[in-house]
């Protein structure tokens, strides 16, 4: 039986399917809440129950303290309706942002290739087409595993039905040496999106800067390739950090672009050159950075997407250069053992 979930402020209803989450009611229909680990242990989705009961179901006492439980606050990733519920949530006024619809759709997997030794890119035709913006993410579904993987989008979003996802291998994690060893071209699979907050903010019209390292090249490769396909002049630079040429892929393609258009530069750096050959930048990327923007970053808007160290290395260049939070956007993942650590720590930032 459906109940109704009323949101303030902004006044929305949404009906809510028996053990369906707030989440995931408001999501589909269109409807943002903020959310990032959509586990239960990050705290972003904390919402205020006004009327009503809910189950809080699996949320960790990290995120949701005792004392925030006798308040009437819930997570809105694992809570469920009991019966009709408002709810009060602090939801940020986003210009840029599309409200679209998540919804689950199935694809068929065309190509595989490793692009690195440790990061697989899989290709798959959709059924349908999924509306995005560049940027954003999915949940990928894995046989054999109860909860879906999260991945960027790889491809901007005029590739049509096609997407690409960049897999990282994490050695001692349970999805992606699997997703690594038994994929195939063929295989039949699930994709349910798009989330995420993290995308260009095309109504500041500024200049941008985007820092990546890993699979984290995903979002920046789609968000570049959407503003420059959609005639965006700004000023726009990439630093793409890698330990090895050998883990510098997509190279070609960005020095190309970097020859095509006038506006985008394209700056790799290597933490770990051992090719006397190398001719460009040694070091870390937020070194690189501060050298070439003679730590004068004010202007700018800076996106970030990679391993955590360097994140948090490039956020702290960021603000010694004069660029601070409103400026700064980057996207926190949570993986599946973060759920039983004890040594989660608050974002520096919202997700968006």
């Amino acid at each position: 039986m459906a109940c109704k979930l009323e949101i303030e402020p902004t006044g929305d209803i949404v009906e809510v399917q028996e053990g369906q989450t707030l989440l995931d009611a408001a999501l589909r229909q269109g409807v943002y809440l903020p959310h990032a680990c959509n586990h239960g242990l990050c705290g972003t989705c904390k919402v205020e129950v006004l009327e009503g009961e809910v189950d809080l179901g699996d949320a960790s006492y990290f995120a949701l303290m005792e004392s925030e439980r006798e308040d009437g606050y819930c997570l809105a990733c694992t809570a469920t309706v009991v019966d009709d519920v408002v709810i009060e949530a602090d939801i940020d006024v986003d210009v840029d942002a599309r409200n679209i619809p998540i919804k689950d759709i199935w694809g068929t997997v065309i190509k595989r290739e490793m692009l690195t030794p440790r990061i697989l890119g899989l290709w798959i035709e959709l059924d349908e087409e999924l509306d995005f913006q560049a940027g954003q993410y999915i949940n990928y579904h894995v046989p054999g595993f109860d909860e879906p993987r999260a991945f960027s989008l790889a491809n901007q979003p005029s590739t049509g039905k096609i997407i690409e996802l960049n897999i990282g291998l994490i050695p001692d994690g349970e999805a992606t040496p699997w997703i690594h060893q038994n994929v195939k071209v063929g295989d039949r699979r699930k994709i349910t999106g798009p989330f995420g907050r993290f995308f260009v903010k095309r109504s500041a019209n500024k200049p941008m800067i985007f820092f990546a390292g890993g699979s984290g090249l995903s979002s920046p490769k789609s968000m570049i390739l959407d503003e420059l396909e959609n005639g965006c002049t700004l000023p726009i630079t990439l630093f793409h950090g890698a330990r090895n040429e050998e883990e510098l892929y997509y190279a070609d393609m960005f020095r190309d672009l970097e020859k095509k258009y006038d506006n985008f530069k394209y700056i790799p750096v290597l933490s770990n050159n051992e090719n006397p050959a190398w001719s460009g930048e040694v070091g870390f990327t937020n070194d690189v950075a501060k050298k070439l923007y003679n730590n004068q970053f004010a202007g700018n808007k800076a996106y970030l997407c990679g391993p955590p160290m360097m994140s948090e290395a490039c956020i702290t260049a960021l603000m010694q250069g004069r660029l601070f939070e409103k400026e700064i956007h980057t996207e926190k993942f949570f993986s599946k053992a973060d759920l039983y650590s004890n040594k989660i720590k608050s974002p520096l930032f919202k997700s968006i």
